[in-house]
């Protein structure tokens, strides 16, 4: 069987359109495997003893729940204090028990709740990357496709630029063929 001219070239550029084609989804797919190889294997969170108990002070000494019940401790200290007999009072009007009891509840609050925002901080610095990483594998992916489809529209005006000079050859071998307009012999 004989093949026309060029027959062989063009499938010789068909197979290297399709190595390259077949590269470029390797490299996406070897790219897109990091990303979810480092997404997936986010460290699992193992709180000690101390970090969860900072968690649970801090939930409960930032809740209206604190502070209504703190109040209501405040309000039946003070009302005890003054309204019982003398004998009876544990803490006189200057209250100095309440306020040593209050300065030391802020001096170990505070720092518990600084942990716990400190730890807060850190997962969010960390939900931060992933989803910097997600945007990545998004970015990758639409570059993936942009050269994907620049490779195909490259190798598209090749084609059509060798069929159109194929064509272009066919036509002047025709033309060649075909009788003179001026007399009876083909030309050529």
């Amino acid at each position: 069987m004989d093949t026309l001219p060029g027959t062989e070239d063009l499938l010789r550029d068909q197979a290297e359109h399709l190595r390259k084609l077949r590269a470029i989804v390797e490299d996406a797919m070897n790219e897109e495997r990091l990303i979810l190889d480092r997404l997936n294997n986010a460290q699992g969170e193992m709180l000690t003893k101390g970090q969860r108990i900072s968690d649970r002070v801090a939930r409960f000494g930032g809740s209206w729940a604190f502070i209504i019940s703190f109040m209501s401790l405040l309000v039946v200290w003070v009302l005890y204090n003054t309204l019982v007999p003398a004998g009876e009072v544990f803490d006189p009007y200057p209250f100095i028990l309440m306020n040593l009891l209050l300065s030391c509840i802020a001096a170990l609050q505070a720092p518990i709740i600084m942990m716990s925002q400190n730890r807060q901080e850190e997962k969010d610095r960390k939900r931060a990357e992933s989803d910097y990483m997600v945007n990545l594998k998004a970015e990758l992916e639409v570059r993936s496709l942009h050269s994907k489809m620049d490779l195909l529209l490259q190798e598209e005006i090749r084609t059509l630029f060798d069929v159109q000079q194929r064509q272009l050859q066919l036509l002047e071998d025709i033309a060649r063929r075909l009788p003179d307009p001026g007399g009876a012999t083909p030309r050529g």
